[in-house]
């Protein structure tokens, strides 16, 4: 099974030459450290940053350098500062062409939530609204389980919504699954060690091997 950071270079193959990418809260900013060389991408940060670069080295943080998560993070040549409202308005005119996202629950039917478990304290929903109504393609990284052990891939989502039918790729410690237009968890692939029947006992909605 993988770790974060094995979550987080996985999906960093899903990531095309040219692409503007949106990176969410968690294991999604871990992905700027996995972008392969030979591919030229700009990621974006919803605080208003183009050109966000892999997380500095120990000493090395600038503390006006921040995400959207307030890690201190790096800058690459030619990126650009830049209002909230700028920001959005690449996000909602479907600027960006892929954006990477945690979640709580997905369906599989591919909607998501993401931001909120209702009775404990949230201080917003932050942009992940208008990032899964308006992204061209949606990667969620998440855990297949929660720290119950309960499956977080399901036939339909219990906690508030943040987005329908939206999520086309889920990257979990077990493996990566394409959610199917007809409704379903296909397998892509599975990690090295991770057997179907993990897969199956670990997934409450409808698995398609």
């Amino acid at each position: 099974m993988l770790d974060k950071y094995g979550i987080a270079k996985r999906i960093a193959k899903e990531v095309k030459d040219g692409y503007y990418v949106n990176l969410g809260i968690g294991i999604p900013t871990l992905v700027a450290n996995y972008i392969p060389d030979d591919i030229h991408v700009v990621l974006q940060s919803e605080n208003g940053l183009l050109g966000m670069g892999p997380f500095p080295s120990e000493g090395e943080e600038d503390a006006d350098y921040i995400n959207a998560g307030k890690q201190t993070i790096t800058t690459l040549p030619g990126s650009a500062f830049f209002d909230s409202a700028m920001s959005f308005g690449m996000i909602r005119s479907r600027k960006v062409d892929l954006t990477i996202l945690g979640a709580m629950e997905v369906s599989e039917n591919g909607d998501i939530a993401n931001w909120k478990i209702p009775g404990k304290m949230v201080k917003g929903m932050g942009g992940a609204m208008d990032l899964v109504a308006s992204a061209q393609n949606i990667i969620v990284a998440m855990q297949h389980v929660n720290r119950q052990g309960e499956s977080k891939l399901l036939p339909s989502c219990a906690l508030p919504l943040t987005g329908l039918r939206c999520v086309k790729k889920i990257v979990t410690e077990l493996g990566v699954f394409d959610i199917i237009p007809e409704g379903g968890f296909k397998i892509v692939e599975l990690h090295e060690g991770v057997t179907l029947e993990q897969v199956r006992n670990s997934t409450k909605g409808k698995l398609i091997d």
